[in-house]
This record gives C-alpha cells, structure tokens and sequence, in this order.
C-alpha cells in the first residue's frame, strides 16, 4: 500500500489526478471506476481542467460508479447521476453510453442482478477510485459481522445517514438505503486509488494504516490486500 501524504486538499487533489492522467495518456481506452461525495471533486476539476487543455482524452474512455441512493430520482441534484455529470460527464468527451451508475427506484435486489452482469460484460477495471466513510465503509459497504461480495441493497448505517446530511435539507430527507457494488467487484481493479482529507477521516486512515487485522467491521482494512494501492491523504486525515 503506497500513502502519499499531501499537504492539503488541493494538493491531495491535484496529485491524485496526476496519477490518473497518466494512465489515461498510457491508455486512452482505459476503464475507469469511479464515485461520488466530496473526496474526488477536486480530482475531478483536474481532470476537466487537462481535458480542456487538450492533454487527455475521455473520448474511449468507459467509466462504472461504485453505488447511488435507491428511489431517487437521476434527475434529483442529490443523486449520484446528477453529481457526475455536475462534476465531470458534462465538461468531458466520453461518448454516449460510456457511462454507467447502478440504479434502483426500489429496494429490489432484480437491480443488483442487473448492475452484476453490466459489471461482468464491462470486465476489470484499470483505475478505482475510491473514498472513505468515517466508520471505516468504501462505497456503501457499511461495518458489519459480515460483507457482501456483488452488488447488493444496503441499509445505510445511522452515522453515514448524518455525515450525509449535510448535502441535503435535513437529516430526514436522506435516503435510508442505497445500492452498491459489494466488495469483490470495488477490488476488480488493477489500481486503487484512495482519497481522505478532513481530521474526521483521520481515526478510519489511522486504523486502516496501523491496524494488522483485517475484518468486517472496518472494510477499508480489505484494502491490505490488494496488490497495487495509492492512499493520498492530507495532513489533517493523516495526522489528525
């Protein structure tokens, strides 16, 4: 596991992107996995930026997303969709049908089925990326006795129902579910790469840096496993 520390958000950021446009450079059909909240804007804005500036191409590029909330609308400004084309389908070239988020308007594992076999025909990804919840959860795999391996409904844990409150009006209108891609298909990629910033990501970084245990009840210590990744954080999430 490589930890680069960063001296602040932008420069979290800013390096992140580097190592992702120069993936794209090496291979501009590359497959990239990708998500939402607030960890991955910046890195975001410095894709836009490179493409803007003619230094990469998203033109056959693909992309899959780790999770969205379950009954909301695509259209909804709180949706996952509407975050992605906010944050970067819109600014960039991929073509049409390039893209693709789960969607569930129910809590009907029939959806998860069908994002299991986009997952299978799309194959491994190249570039993963990734946040982290407070408690330790990538993607919405919440602590638990137990992780799921493909893509599944999850209720979503009363602390990430507060921490994601803050996108929204109240506490109440957040989504109490969401469907997300379970563990074995966050990790079917060949680069990792983690971003963390904000003293309260730094219990969850430093549990996940110093802890040898690997269980449940802190997905993020899966991430020990894989053979090839980069956790860039910031001071405060590093050092607290």
């Amino acid at each position: 596991m490589n930890i680069i520390v960063c001296k602040d958000y932008d420069d979290m950021s800013g390096k992140a992107a580097d190592l992702v446009i120069s993936n794209i450079k090496e291979k501009p059909q590359i497959k990239l996995g990708l998500a939402t909240g607030s960890s991955p804007i910046g890195l975001y804005k410095n894709l836009v930026k490179a493409s803007d500036e003619g230094e990469i191409s998203f033109r056959y590029a693909k992309s899959v997303n780790l999770d969205e909330y379950v009954g909301i609308d695509p259209n909804n400004d709180q949706s996952y969709q509407y975050f992605m084309k906010d944050n970067l389908f819109d600014h960039v070239s991929f073509n049409k049908g390039a893209t693709k988020l789960p969607f569930a308007p129910e809590a009907d594992e029939k959806y998860c089925k069908e994002y299991d076999k986009y997952l299978d025909d799309f194959g491994q990804r190249d570039i993963q990326i990734l946040g982290i919840g407070e408690n330790g959860h990538l993607a919405f795999n919440e602590p638990s006795d137990k992780l799921n391996r493909r893509t599944s409904i999850i209720k979503l844990s009363d602390d990430t129902i507060k921490a994601n409150s803050r996108f929204f009006e109240s506490e109440k209108d957040v989504p109490t579910h969401a469907i997300s891609m379970g563990m074995a298909d966050v990790f079917n990629a060949k680069t990792l790469i983690l971003l963390a910033s904000g003293k309260n990501k730094h219990e969850a970084i430093r549990r996940l840096v110093e802890e040898d245990t690997i269980y449940p009840e802190l997905p993020a210590s899966f991430l020990t496993l894989h053979p090839n990744v980069y956790v860039f954080v910031d001071e405060d999430a590093y050092r607290g």
